[in-house]
């Protein structure tokens, strides 16, 4: 087989899995690979490429996240040359048409509605499949999955999942044969730790969380027995700072170490108390390559911009071999501290959860600063599949021969409720399907009813379902081929969109036609909000501020609006609000999520670049994070390219062409760069 000759020219033995899998591929199956963070699932992705290359056809490699497909699309470069490998991530497009295309998995599902020619492509890979069970961006992966092409051979990667025989055999389902491969050993092996503050002794304890016993591992008796110890009215027992974990681990030799903390100011604020504590963990050397390096990595920013972002400060804390890593840091930062990371020079990286999901970053250790974390509602423990991909990091393949997972003491947990989340394990993929507007469009743009319909029900939330509903009843009964919930959506949202004028007869109004074209959650609001002219009398400026509402989601409560930057875009908003309000009460009326409201909180700040004001004179009030300014900025920039998109299809070039002068307006300095990679 040709791929066996990949293998052999590999510097390194393959895992079984690795060839096994990728043996299905070249015999034209579909594969589900399951295995543990670290275990190498990358390489049957390229063992995939090296096939459809060989066979001089296509193959796109899809994520859940920009940033990693940003990652990707730099290692495949590599590896392939940076003629054959192309990037799609809706807001950045380069070399679409290279052999090899990394990409988003939302892109691929809107090229597939879109009819776009993949006539060549003979391999998609669907990295982090269980995003699937994501309930704002799930279903797009069963999107991808009912509507690609039947000629194309999927590779499904995911993280250990406890169902996932019922996945592929859904999968089988709707693509033919398909193979299970499933990796249960870490190439790597986990020790997990307990660590706590001993003011008696002044000083950290690390003890084993598991010890071996007759039974198999079992939760180390000593530790409560331990912590039963009283030191008169004071707690002798309490959770260490940072600092002094750092220092720990550097004298126990248990560095690089990623230390999770569910807070971005708590990661920066770590950072800097570890270097202020006089902690250095790099030598000259090293010092003089992180500077080098992270100046290289800048050198697109502008300086006033660089001043802004406190890029002196950040630098002198990389030159100590210590980052933090969070969405509220601008692209280029992050992706200098991931490359310093990943080449041994910073030692310490302080992160929130989301370096979870899927950036190479692999450690010697990681740390849990705590096992609870804020949903944003209320705050909520981890689950064992959650401590288990945390902690997937942690060991380094091929330079550690055993990885450390190091858990705080907290006088709030019980050790056996720590113990429990600790057992390494994994949780159910469910699916978060349901019928979005656009989807709906696009079914009826492509199939007719009954074939719309078929394709719902080939769903994996359908497939679920059905297995659920279909297990015996108290008298022995099955249920009544009963119309699901998720029909029961369809049904209710195809009225709604009828009544709305989208919709006559199964066949596509104008304002239908401009909904297929645009993929935001308001997508049906803005497309009315464009149909019946709210958007038509507004500037450049004015434009980029209306358009930002619908990009904008703010983390927690935001303070109300003082004031509008023109009337004109006052008067846009207040009938704006009323049409929300309208299409509230209609989805109401037909039993559906209301879909959320459009939010006004980074207006001024679009407004106001548009107009090309300083970064530094719009973020002194430090509202708002730099990296969540680019990012937002960029999702404007994108959302915009639709609103032209949808305004050419309803015949309304005065729209369009102002979108193009808003997105031209606010495409620049620290937002261009935030697309560079």
């Amino acid at each position: 087989m040709r791929v066996h000759a990949f293998f052999k020219s590999l510097p390194f033995t393959a895992d079984p899995y690795q060839v096994l899998a990728a043996e299905m591929v070249e015999m034209g199956r579909s594969v589900v690979v399951t295995a543990p963070t670290g275990a190498g699932k990358t390489l049957i992705a390229e063992a995939a490429i090296h096939l459809s290359l060989a066979n001089r056809r296509r193959v796109f490699y899809t994520t859940p996240l920009k940033a990693l497909s940003n990652q990707k699309f730099r290692d495949f470069g590599a590896i392939h040359g940076e003629d054959r490998v192309g990037l799609l991530t809706g807001d950045n497009t380069i070399n679409h048409d290279a052999p090899v295309v990394v990409m988003t998995t939302e892109v691929l599902r809107n090229m597939i509605y879109a009819g776009s020619d993949l006539s060549m492509v003979d391999t998609v890979v669907l990295d982090e499949v269980h995003y699937l069970q994501d309930r704002f961006r799930g279903a797009v992966w069963e999107e991808v999955i009912i509507h690609a092409p039947p000629h194309i051979r999927l590779v499904c990667l995911s993280a250990t999942v406890s169902n996932a025989a019922e996945f592929t055999d859904w999968l089988r389902s709707r693509r033919g044969p398909t193979e299970l491969v499933i990796e249960e050993i870490r190439p790597v092996r986990l020790e997990r730790w307990w660590s706590v503050w001993d003011r008696f002794e002044r000083e950290v304890h690390l003890l084993p969380l598991y010890m071996e016993a007759s039974g198999g591992m079992q939760p180390n008796a000593a530790i409560p027995r331990l912590l039963a110890r009283r030191g008169g009215r004071r707690r002798r027992f309490s959770t260490p700072k940072r600092t002094s974990v750092v220092e720990h681990l550097a004298f126990l030799d248990l560095l690089p170490a990623i230390y999770f903390l569910f807070s971005r100011a708590g990661c920066d604020d770590a950072a800097d108390r570890v270097v202020a504590a006089g902690i250095r963990l790099t030598d000259d050397a090293e010092r003089h390559e992180i500077r080098r390096r992270a100046e290289e990595g800048t050198r697109h920013l502008e300086w006033s911009d660089l001043r802004t972002l406190g890029h002196d400060r950040w630098l002198a804390t990389l030159e100590q071999g210590v980052a933090s890593h969070h969405a509220g840091l601008v692209p280029a930062f992050k992706e200098v501290v991931e490359q310093l990371f990943c080449d041994g020079l910073i030692k310490v990286v302080f992160a929130t959860e989301t370096l979870a999901l899927g950036i190479n970053m692999p450690a010697r250790t990681v740390v849990l600063d705590r096992l609870s974390r804020f949903t944003g509602e209320s705050h909520e423990m981890l689950l064992p599949g959650e401590f288990t991909q945390l902690t997937g990091r942690a060991g380094r393949r091929g330079i550690d021969t055993v990885g450390h997972g190091v858990v705080l003491h907290s006088p709030f947990v019980p050790f056996d409720r720590m113990a429990s989340i600790a057992r390494l394990g994994s949780h159910p993929l469910r699916s978060s399907f349901r019928p979005t507007y656009n989807m709906l469009v696009n079914l009826v743009a492509n199939y007719s009813r009954p074939r719309a319909e078929r394709l719902l029900a080939a769903s994996f939330a359908e497939f679920q379902d059905r297995r659920g509903s279909n297990r015996p009843r108290g008298n022995g009964r099955r249920s009544r081929p009963r119309r699901s919930t998720l029909l029961q959506r369809y049904d209710r949202a195809r009225r709604l969109l009828e009544q709305r004028g989208h919709i006559r007869d199964w066949a596509l109004e104008p304002g239908g036609e401009a909904l297929r074209v645009v993929h935001s959650d308001l997508g049906l609001l803005l497309v009315e909000a464009i149909r019946i002219g709210i958007l038509t009398q507004l500037r450049g400026p004015e434009l980029a501020a209306l358009v930002s509402a619908f990009a904008y989601e703010p983390r927690r409560d935001a303070d109300e609006l003082q004031g509008w930057p023109t009337e004109a875009l006052e008067d846009a908003w207040s009938r704006l609000v009323e049409l929300a309000e309208d299409l509230a009460g209609t989805e109401r009326h037909h039993r559906l999520p209301v879909t959320r409201f459009p939010h006004p909180g980074f207006v001024w700040l679009a407004y106001a670049w548009a107009l090309r004001i300083d970064l530094e004179d719009l973020l002194e009030e430090g509202s708002l994070a730099a990296g969540d300014f680019v990012r937002t900025t960029r999702s404007v920039l994108d959302l915009l390219r639709q609103v032209g998109d949808a305004a050419r299809v309803l015949g309304n070039g005065e729209l369009e062409r102002t979108a193009g002068r808003a997105r031209r307006a606010i495409d620049r300095g620290i937002v261009t760069a935030g697309g560079v990679v």
